[in-house]
């Protein structure tokens, strides 16, 4: 079950659902709309699942940065969310798909426990300019059944995303 905007904003305030920063009048319906940070890393290079990525470290500028199509970034949530309570779902903005953004298609889905700023994946159809704090998605809270387990006390390997968290794959792989 996806949460209200009446719900989500009771949550937080009991503290079921941390959003920080927080602003009330970035509650939607049934989501929260999410910010794009102010840092990326860019890979144009062939990639290895087997190997670690090389990627140049970029920060969007206020006046912003074009974003050009074949080339893979990594981007950041400005927000940082938590919930032991509540799984949370991101998903890119609509708007942004007009112009032909792909934003986080691969794995939208944060468990209970898992206490990140979210790492985006993000892909172009055309060259775009991006700014900094720009409304760049949603993301929803849904409520689990069953026994609840904590991402963060499970120790995987994402357990402390603070920002941009490169693909781990290779780990499994060597």
């Amino acid at each position: 079950m996806i949460l209200t905007r009446q719900a989500i904003v009771s949550a937080v305030g009991r503290g079921d659902i941390v959003i920080e920063p927080f602003e009330t009048e970035r509650v939607s319906p049934n989501a929260y709309d999410w910010r794009l940070g102010e840092h990326l890393r860019a890979c144009d290079a062939e990639l290895d699942a087997a190997a670690p990525a090389e990627f140049t470290e970029l920060t969007i500028p206020p006046d912003g940065l074009i974003l050009r199509p074949r080339t893979l970034y990594l981007g950041v949530t400005y927000e940082r969310t938590h919930s032991e309570r509540y799984a949370q779902m991101i998903n890119g903005d609509r708007s942004l798909g007009a112009l032909g953004i792909w934003v986080h298609v691969s794995a939208p889905l944060g468990h209970m426990g898992h206490a990140i700023r979210w790492t985006l994946e993000i892909r172009v159809a055309r060259p775009i300019r991006v700014y900094p704090y720009m409304t760049f998605g949603k993301i929803v809270f849904i409520s689990g059944f069953g026994r609840q387990a904590s991402y963060q006390q499970m120790g995987l390997k994402y357990t402390r995303t603070a920002g941009i968290d490169n693909s781990r794959l290779h780990e499994e792989l060597n």
